[in-house]
């Protein structure tokens, strides 16, 4: 058996520590400006990844009630009269290690 190895961008991201999300924010695009804890921030786009579970996304109402969920990652509640913590199928969310690796550093001015 072949033991896959770890990318070394994973390696270190958590190397240096895991990263909390502070504020989330959804932009028009689909592309979401990502505060973190040690002050950047950062741009997560979402624009290639509305299929499956993420469809319900392209409803840019529904993409605009984003929120960081109680375990700090980001995410939506699919009907928001429904209580996630009791139907646990309710919520999509987004890992926020994998959202701080998968985004791109936000310029200045953007």
């Amino acid at each position: 058996m072949k033991i896959a190895s770890i990318p070394q961008k994973v390696k270190e991201y958590f190397n240096t520590g895991t990263r909390e999300i502070v504020r989330v924010i959804p932009n028009e695009n689909y592309s979401l400006t990502v505060y973190f804890d040690n002050n950047e921030v950062r741009v997560y786009d979402m624009s290639k990844n509305l299929f499956g579970v993420f469809e319900i996304l392209k409803d840019k109402n529904k993409f605009k009630e984003v929120f960081i969920d109680e375990y700090g990652n980001i995410a939506w509640d699919i009907d928001k009269n429904i209580d996630s913590s009791v139907h646990w199928n309710n919520r999509i969310d987004l890992c926020k290690d994998a959202v701080y690796m998968g985004s791109t550093e936000k310029v200045p001015g953007t």
